[in-house]
């Protein structure tokens, strides 16, 4: 039975430090990407290439536009926005880890319980997880 916990914790540490290895490594190519695609980008600027074929594969230049609030000024935007016709665009939202901590608050102070108020409008769930880290000297 240890033994077999043991192998169990040996898999777990390999599989965590090959996913970190993995992530690391898709950060890299993922900036490669990044920095391969501006280029092509700008050479078909340069060149006035919309599309073209290579080995059957297309390529052609694609436009798009991002927005963002800026920090200091989201509710002034959401106010904007609402004032404008346009509230539909403005949506609350909860974060997630808050909504998770304020549940087990209130879970504790209710006999372990969730409150009426709560049942139904969230979906509660435990994970039991293996914590890995450097053992101290």
């Amino acid at each position: 039975m240890k033994n077999e916990m043991f192998n169990l914790a040996e898999k777990l540490k390999k599989l965590r430090d090959n996913k970190k290895a993995t992530e690391d490594k898709l950060k890299t190519i993922n900036l490669d990407i990044e920095e391969t695609e501006y280029k092509l980008s700008e050479m078909m600027i340069d060149t006035e290439t919309q599309s073209f074929n290579r080995s059957g594969i297309l390529f052609y230049l694609n436009t798009k536009t991002y927005a963002s609030a800026k920090a200091d000024q989201k509710q002034e935007l959401f106010s904007a926005l609402k004032t404008n016709g346009f509230s539909s665009l403005v949506t609350e939202t909860v974060n997630a880890n808050s909504l998770a901590a304020f549940v087990r608050e209130q879970i504790s102070e209710n006999n372990d319980l969730l409150p009426d108020w709560l049942s139904g409008l969230v979906n509660v769930f435990e994970k039991t997880s293996v914590g890995v880290r450097k053992a101290s000297k």
